[in-house]
């Protein structure tokens, strides 16, 4: 089971959709090692697929039909080995990439929308909870600094720290700015 993203509407997808043109015009898609040549050859139109009309399961039963590799190669402290791929890999890389599309389609919206904000928040429960993904929760980011981040940095890192690596269960999404009164 995947995320639960609250603003998954036909606006969200449309930004996902235009953010991941960009990054294929700018050769920036990310490509996991872990994608075979089958994978690394449909993988962009898998994702553009699941952003019009899936979620980030959908993408990853895709990826089950044969995109990714059955083995990987891992250093060692001698070398490397060749280890079995995990069976969870398919949700890893789907739920990773699918969300950082779908924050980005966000922080667009809040840049065009000034009543809105970027607030974090637990799309998927987990069993142990990082203590780094739970002070997270509430946490508010400005959507140009964020998308620039996002953008910039492809793959798993980034230096906001947002989405917090891989399963951590945290996405965003669109709040009302709260109206502060003033007497």
């Amino acid at each position: 089971m995947g995320l639960n993203y609250l603003n998954l509407d036909q606006e969200t997808r449309k930004f996902m959709t235009i953010e991941l043109n960009i990054d294929i015009e700018q050769g920036k898609v990310y490509l996991s090692p872990r994608l075979n040549s089958i994978g690394k050859a449909n993988y962009t139109n898998a994702l553009k697929q699941s952003f019009l009309s899936g979620e980030d399961s959908s993408l990853s039963k895709q990826l089950r039909n044969g995109y990714l590799s059955e083995t990987e190669q891992r250093k060692t402290k001698v070398g490397y080995t060749t280890a079995k791929v995990p069976i969870t890999a398919p949700d890893t890389l789907a739920e990773g990439e699918f969300n950082r599309y779908y924050i980005r389609a966000l922080c667009r919206r809040a840049l065009d929308d000034s009543n809105f904000e970027i607030v974090v928040y637990r799309a998927k429960e987990v069993s142990d909870p990082r203590p780094s993904s739970k002070a997270k929760i509430g946490e508010r980011f400005d959507p140009q600094q964020l998308i620039d981040d996002l953008r910039n940095n492809i793959g798993v890192d980034t230096s906001l720290g947002l989405p917090p690596g891989p399963n951590s269960g945290l996405s965003v999404q669109l709040k009302v700015k709260s109206q502060e009164v003033t007497a």
